[in-house]
């Protein structure tokens, strides 16, 4: 098995070229990496599209060119230095091995978050956690924990964060290509007084909202709310306590986060603001006036995380409450495996 090394930035000379693989190319977050890519120019030698048997030979563009998809069950990794996985767990489990045979895995998917050989990665937040990779695996956390975590990292730093109550509104698209075609489906059915069955959600999404994500555990929450707690403690601080209640609601995407925290020190909001507008991947947007805070329609198709109605809790000490809005398939997802490919390419990781 190939091995690969952390060098100083000083010791080695950069990469010039890389030759990169996507698996699960054609899905939601797939098509959002290559996006993320193009546009940030990244100098790729050669690129490999790699989806299931069904979409194997389909032509996709990137860069102005044809790219064919090739199939996963075939597809030689030993061609790739880094391999990004958007294919969901099981694929994961069954391939991610495979691809770290021969280059460094970039796993969307939950398999290996809580793997403690698998550093849990937000370049902004824990980019030096790299060095901790055992497995050539970096996982990329949930996507509503990566842009909570985006926001708590400054404020961490400044106040110390003793607990975190944090109420998400998800949209459709965390779910997949499925339940954003069912949501525009049961809202022409509900307009039309028609009948819905749901297909992708245990009730009606439509102009409804459904305080369930993901399986229930024994404890009453469900896995969606135990990956936050869990991640954020990882990539964080493990002495921070979270609690969270995770709701899908009837947008196709941008996910946005109620969040109360309390600190151990005292803070003014004009240090929380400050500390905010300087953090990198942190946009404040709050005027305190009709319209002056960012919804999910507008964050999406952004890069940024917005943080809108800032203001202290009255009713506990050290207390701060938030709204946070991100798009989840890009910040959450597809841009956050993409710059962690980038801090592996600054902090010159090379196979030996």
């Amino acid at each position: 098995m190939e091995k690969f090394a952390i060098y100083p930035s000083s010791s080695i000379k950069s990469y010039n070229i890389m030759n990169i693989a996507i698996v699960g190319a054609t899905g939601n977050v797939g098509r959002k990496i290559l996006e993320v890519l193009e546009r940030k120019k990244l100098k790729i030698n050669e690129l490999f599209l790699v989806a299931s048997s069904k979409s194997a030979g389909q032509k996709i563009v990137f860069n102005g060119k044809d790219h064919e998809v090739f199939n996963l069950e075939t597809f030689d990794f030993s061609k790739t230095k880094i391999t990004f996985f958007a294919a969901g767990g099981k694929i994961s489990e069954k391939y991610a091995p495979l691809a770290a045979k021969h280059s460094v895995v970039i796993d969307n998917s939950s398999f290996y978050r809580m793997d403690q050989d698998v550093p849990l990665i937000v370049s902004q937040v824990n980019a030096d956690a790299i060095k901790n990779m055992k497995k050539n695996i970096i996982a990329n956390p949930n996507c509503s924990t990566a842009q909570l975590v985006i926001v708590l990292k400054p404020l961490h730093d400044l106040f110390k964060i003793q607990r975190i109550v944090v109420s998400t509104y998800q949209s459709v698209s965390g779910g997949g290509k499925g339940p954003m075609d069912e949501l525009i489906e049961q809202t022409k059915l509900s307009l039309n007084n028609k009948k819905i069955i749901s297909k992708n959600f245990t009730k009606q999404i439509a102009f409804n909202a459904i305080p369930h994500i993901d399986l229930f555990s024994d404890d009453g929450y469900t896995k969606e709310e135990l990956k936050m707690t869990n991640e954020t403690k990882k990539i964080l601080d493990e002495q921070i306590e979270l609690t969270a209640t995770c709701v899908r609601i009837p947008v196709m995407v941008s996910h946005s986060e109620s969040v109360n925290i309390q600190f151990e020190k005292p803070f003014s909001l004009g240090e929380v603001q400050d500390a905010l507008s300087n953090a990198k991947g942190c946009k404040v947007h709050d005027l305190r006036e009709d319209g002056g805070y960012i919804t999910p329609l507008e964050a999406e198709g952004s890069d940024e995380t917005y943080i809108s109605r800032i203001r202290e809790d009255k009713t506990n000490k050290n207390s701060l409450n938030l709204w946070i809005v991100s798009d989840n398939l890009l910040r959450g997802a597809a841009l956050n495996a993409v710059e962690i490919a980038e801090t592996l390419i600054k902090k010159n990781i090379d196979g030996k």
